[in-house]
């Protein structure tokens, strides 16, 4: 009996030292696609915030203590989101979270934030919804509604196309929702659809949309999908006999596209939030620090994870308290924030205004070519 009890005040000792060493850092969950069908988009962005951590900490931390990131793997699959976001509130106390990079994850967390009252900063959802979740909820990214629109822009003016093409995931809130946006600035520039065609994220065979797409005789192909689906669909039309431009968003960005699409990839375009051909120094740093680090270059999704993390310390720092609500509105107030991925204000509807970038691909690397103001 005097063992167990000796064993049992040890471990409530044991307790109290863990609780007093919880109170000298401040908690900061981040859940991410570390895994799974889409994991280069959360191992890039998670690698973002990490060094972006590293670097906060090097500097002697925010308020006088340490950041301590506890971090989760959604594993790119439905439902893991919403699962691990619980965990981190209930069980490690976060004050705020970092995620993630798919609309349709962030979207399964956003109401469990709101809810819980606790500040979540998405790096890279672009779907509009996402924010409207709740006066808790973030964005470093710009939306879809502003992509769709530049994309119009794009197709318009530098490709000269009037009549184009769509297909679209109808599984991914991204896809679905970037398509929409994209549709009606392109029909209200002027331009025509002359085909829409769907499939489900995951599908390998798409020559029977393409065959449909090719009957259409479009000037430009768009396809508002993740990088996975998208190098399929790539190969697949120039196997078909397309060769019109293709271009697509943010969801392209992936240093496996190349690889999944082989040659055909050669020439096609999409918009992102970063180039690291950038000649300001913020990005000459990051890109320097990261393949420090990292061994390889950062992608957008890197540098929004680590502009996620720098929002989020600037905030603390302005409100003076790791307080959720006193946290809360200090991000809501961020302000011509200098970040790695542009000059960040958080609008009233708490998403990013910024700029964006559209990057062409030549000899299988992703080559700047112009930016677009908001």
């Amino acid at each position: 009996m005097r063992r167990v009890r000796h064993s049992v005040f040890a471990l409530a000792a044991m307790l109290v030292l863990a609780s007093d060493a919880a109170q000298d850092t401040i908690r900061i969950g981040e859940f991410a696609s570390l895994t799974g069908k889409e994991a280069s988009f959360g191992q890039y962005s998670h690698n973002g915030t990490t060094l972006a951590i590293e670097e906060i900490n090097a500097h002697g931390g925010v308020l006088g203590k340490k950041i301590e990131l506890i971090y989760e793997d959604d594993q790119s699959k439905s439902g893991q989101a919403a699962t691990v976001v619980r965990k981190l509130i209930s069980r490690d106390n976060v004050v705020a979270i970092l995620g993630e990079v798919a609309s349709s994850r962030s979207l399964e967390a956003a109401p469990i934030c709101q809810a819980e009252k606790v500040p979540m900063i998405s790096p890279a959802s672009t779907n509009p919804e996402v924010t409207e979740k709740g006066d808790y909820i973030f964005r470093a990214c710009f939306t879809d509604a502003f992509q769709g629109k530049l994309l119009a822009e794009f197709a318009t003016k530098t490709l000269k196309a009037k009549k184009v093409a769509v297909l679209k995931d109808v599984k991914s809130d991204y896809s679905v929702g970037l398509a929409r946006n994209f549709i009606s600035s392109f029909k209200t520039a002027g331009g025509e659809i002359i085909s829409e065609r769907d499939f489900s994220g995951g599908d390998k065979d798409f020559r029977a949309q393409l065959t449909t797409i090719r009957a259409a005789n479009p000037e430009a192909v768009f396809v508002p999908a993740y990088y996975t689906d998208v190098g399929l669909i790539i190969r697949q039309a120039r196997q078909l006999g397309i060769k019109v431009p293709m271009f697509g968003g943010d969801g392209w960005e992936s240093a496996n596209l190349a690889q999944i699409a082989g040659s055909g990839i050669e020439g096609a375009y999409f918009s992102t939030h970063f180039s690291p051909e950038a000649a300001r120094h913020e990005v000459r740093e990051f890109v320097k620090n990261f393949k420090a680090k990292y061994g390889f270059p950062p992608d957008a999704m890197a540098a929004l994870g680590y502009d996620s993390a720098l929002i989020l310390a600037d905030a603390i720092k302005r409100a003076g308290s790791t307080d959720r609500q006193k946290l809360r509105d200090a991000i809501a107030t961020t302000k011509d924030f200098t970040a790695v991925t542009g000059i960040i204000t958080l609008d009233p509807s708490r998403n990013a205004s910024k700029s964006a970038v559209i990057l062409q691909i030549k000899d299988g690397k992703f080559t700047y070519l112009e930016t677009i103001h908001p």
